[in-house]
């Protein structure tokens, strides 16, 4: 794992080394094993106004010596290369290549992808698995090619003005230069406000744009263009009777188990996160199954806490196992210290609160191991989430006559208190959020359950605001559930897939394993799985209320029987209960008239609303709050233009 950046000019001006290294010196954390820049230099035999400047951070994981370097070249130093990520399926590459003639002057799956991309142009990228974002610069083409991996594992920004194309690994990479502009994107607002966090191709920044999962961008004679290169195919499951059910539970074990396999391999120590949950308990019953050692497991724990902790549950796997377990135990204390940290980490504001302890937990893990597996995917692609529960459950609520619905049931709920403090007022929230959700339309539903601020809130607390496109959400959700012909519940999936899972989840593990130097991977989200996955029908993975059905019975003889029927159960802090004691400083500081006033952004009005209603534990606004803070955080360190 790494960090990348570069610059493209077209007008013939060179690329200024020192800012270069000051893009790497901002990615530091990504990769502090090495450095590398390169500047291109002219050939008298290409007459062409474009220059070039690859920089990169090495985290060494692969081949730690110095032939691991980069840039990275081909033979003839036409083709130059900085990556970040694992190619897992590089040693079969590898040895094809090989058999073609090509020379290998080190271990690394970089040089892979180099000679293969000599081969066979840009379609290779279509044989590689693996998590990866690289930059690829071919001189006799005078084409640069960035790429971003299949789901989005790996993250890639960029920024082009018609002259110049600037990217990075992060957002913070592309500012050090100084002709890229920091206006603010109000639509990328608008859509942080609805999900939490800014989805792709936006970022906060007007000038700056993220790479799409599974897409490429190439530049040449002048021009950028961006196009796909995989996705999910439409299955119409036309085998998915139940007989065949034996047989994708066969291949579904095979091929998670391959990928576990590929992931395992690494020239430094390696361990993964044990959460307790389903996923990350399939990912180490599975890695034990593949090693003759005792796999290194790192759970998270909390002393003051018993709501948020897993620690039993987590335990159980580990014993099942026989792995080398490591419990780290925290107060409450410990997590907000590192509050202030994650906050001031992000180059664009980013509201999932479960990035603390995120950050903690890649801290600790830090310390043993340079590599950690994690089950991150399975609820995206089995149905782990409330909101597919919601949908299976609509078809029966709609049931109930629409008066007693209404003007009974309706109005009852909505007027109890809810809080996320305890467990009862915890399921009035949760019944409250599925009556918000609950409308006639199937789009309308899914981001309803989605959304932050609602439609109407949205329009208000930005009343003063410039012209923003409020409805730009629903818009994107309604496109992502529309372009996958399937039931109901493996079109939410692939709405998740394409957006929530790259801009939400993979977005918090990277940066916050990152700022430890620590790679993180993720087996369940090899594309081969999701491929499979897709091939299966939702009523599979959702059955009788059952979440991760199909995913439970394929590998319920490697998990402990205490997990065989265990809920879901977030990885969060208790946010609400914070805000209004230990983080209450950050509501006075961050929200306050003064400073919501002159800052002329936000409708103060509203924001005190939610503040009241938090405090009076009438609503649970803890998560809108929680936004407004971050997005504050953020504007203070990236938004004073």
């Amino acid at each position: 794992m790494c960090g990348i950046c570069g610059k493209l000019t077209t007008d013939g001006k060179p690329v200024d080394e020192g800012m270069l290294r000051k893009m790497c010196s901002v990615l530091s954390h990504r990769g502090p094993d090495d450095e590398g820049v390169y500047i291109g230099a002219k050939h008298a035999s290409i007459s062409s106004h474009v220059n070039i400047g690859l920089g990169h951070r090495r985290l060494s994981i692969i081949d730690l010596s110095e032939a691991g370097r980069q840039p990275m070249s081909n033979e003839d130093k036409t083709v130059r290369m900085v990556f970040n990520g694992e190619i897992y399926n590089f040693q079969p590459l590898r040895a094809e290549l090989e058999s073609k003639g090509h020379r290998f002057y080190s271990h690394t799956d970089t040089e892979a992808i180099i000679h293969l991309y000599e081969e066979e142009g840009i379609d290779a990228v279509k044989r590689l698995v693996g998590m990866f974002a690289f930059a690829l610069w071919d001189e006799r083409k005078q084409a640069l090619i960035l790429c971003r991996d299949h789901i989005g594992i790996k993250p890639l920004v960029y920024s082009w003005d018609g002259n110049a194309l600037v990217f990075a690994s992060e957002i913070k990479g592309v500012l050090q230069d100084p002709d890229v502009k920091r206006e603010m994107d109000w639509d990328a607002l608008s859509l942080y406000l609805t999900f939490n966090y800014v989805p792709a191709p936006y970022t906060i920044f007007k000038s700056v744009r993220k790479l799409k999962p599974g897409h490429i961008l190439i530049f040449q004679n002048g021009e950028v263009r961006e196009e796909a290169y995989w996705n999910i195919q439409p299955n119409l499951h036309k085998k998915s009777v139940e007989e065949n059910f034996a047989a994708q539970k066969h291949e579904l074990f095979r091929t998670l188990e391959e990928a576990v396999s590929m992931q395992m391999i690494a020239d430094v120590p390696l361990g993964a996160f044990l959460s307790g949950g389903i996923d990350s308990s399939i990912i180490v019953g599975l890695m034990a199954r593949n090693s003759s050692q005792p796999v290194k497991t790192y759970t998270i724990g909390y002393k003051d806490m018993p709501l948020f902790d897993e620690t039993d549950y987590a335990r159980d796997v580990a014993l099942f196992n026989r792995t080398d377990h490591h419990e780290i135990k925290l107060d409450a204390r410990d997590i907000m210290e590192a509050i202030p940290q994650v906050l001031a980490s992000f180059d664009e504001p980013f509201g999932d609160s479960s990035a603390v302890p995120t950050f903690v937990v890649s801290r600790e893990t830090r310390k043993g191991v340079k590599v950690a597996l994690s089950g991150d995917g399975g609820d995206e692609l089995f149905a782990g989430y409330r909101m597919y529960k919601g949908e299976d459950l609509y078809s029966r609520y709609r049931l109930i006559p629409s008066f007693i619905r209404k003007n009974l049931i309706e109005p009852f709920l909505m007027s109890l208190s809810d809080s996320r403090d305890e467990n009862f007022s915890e399921y009035i929230r949760r019944s409250k959020k599925f009556i918000r959700g609950a409308k006639d339309t199937f789009a309308e539903r899914f981001f309803t359950w989605n959304e932050i601020f609602n439609g109407d809130l949205r329009k208000e607390i930005l009343s003063g605001s410039k012209t923003v496109d409020k409805e730009l959400g629903i818009k994107l959700m309604a496109s992502r559930l529309n372009e996958l012909q399937d039931d109901h519940i493996n079109r939410m999936l692939y709405a998740d897939l394409k957006e929530s899972l790259p801009g939400d989840m993979l977005k918090k593990v990277d940066a916050m394993s990152m700022f430890h130097s620590l790679e993180v991977r993720v087996p369940i989200l090899d594309h081969r799985v999701c491929e499979l996955a897709f091939s299966m029908r939702g009523d599979w993975k959702l059955r009788n209320g059952k979440s991760k059905y199909v995913l439970v019975e394929t590998f319920k003889d490697i998990l402990p029987p205490s997990l065989h029927n265990r809920p879901k159960w977030g990885f969060e802090m208790p946010i609400s209960k914070w805000l209004k004691t230990d983080l209450r400083y950050l509501i006075e500081e961050y929200l306050s008239k003064d400073v919501i006033t002159r800052q002329g952004i936000f409708n103060y009005a509203v924001i005190q609303d939610r503040i009241n209603n938090l405090m009076s534990n009438k609503v649970d606004t803890s998560w809108q709050i929680w936004n407004l803070i971050v997005f504050q955080v953020w504007y203070g360190q990236y938004g004073k233009y």
